[in-house]
């Protein structure tokens, strides 16, 4: 594996580090939200990953044997979880149904901050990758001279 593809990865794995810490924060944020401009209350909202080649379609015919199984990340979609609502009895809410119940998102903030907390060791894994890589194409800049 050249440097190049070293980075690529350790990128895409950067890539969708932040998009799954978005969402997260998106559904923390909104842990209590019961209007939305579309209607109801917020619907937790999850990340759909995939490993994905880092060649372009020239390179995939220059690859070596090593190379061959190469993968990054990318994000496929950012899916509504399907999670029923929770129920909460407040009468006196504005949002609240005829019988005095309000739905609210059915977030987990627990849950949440051990994806967060995940997601945060994985991005400084790519970051500590990238650094590394970084290293050794400057450390053979310095043996070439």
């Amino acid at each position: 594996m050249d440097f190049i593809t070293a980075l690529d990865i350790s990128a895409s794995g950067l890539t969708a580090g932040r998009t799954r810490m978005n969402t997260i924060a998106m559904n923390l944020a909104n842990a209590k939200t019961t209007r939305t401009p579309q209607g109801g209350p917020y619907q937790r909202r999850t990340v759909v990953q995939v490993a994905t080649d880092v060649d372009d379609p020239f390179s995939v015919h220059m690859r070596s044997a090593l190379d061959r199984e190469l993968k990054g990340a990318r994000v496929m979609a950012i899916s509504v979880d399907k999670r029923p609502l929770k129920q909460v009895y407040e009468p006196g809410h504005p949002d609240a149904n005829a019988d005095g119940y309000v739905s609210y998102p059915d977030i987990n903030v627990v849950e949440e901050m051990a994806h967060m907390m995940t997601t945060q060791r994985n991005f400084e894994a790519n970051v500590t990758t990238a650094e590394a890589v970084k290293g050794m194409y400057t450390k053979a800049l310095e043996i070439g001279r």
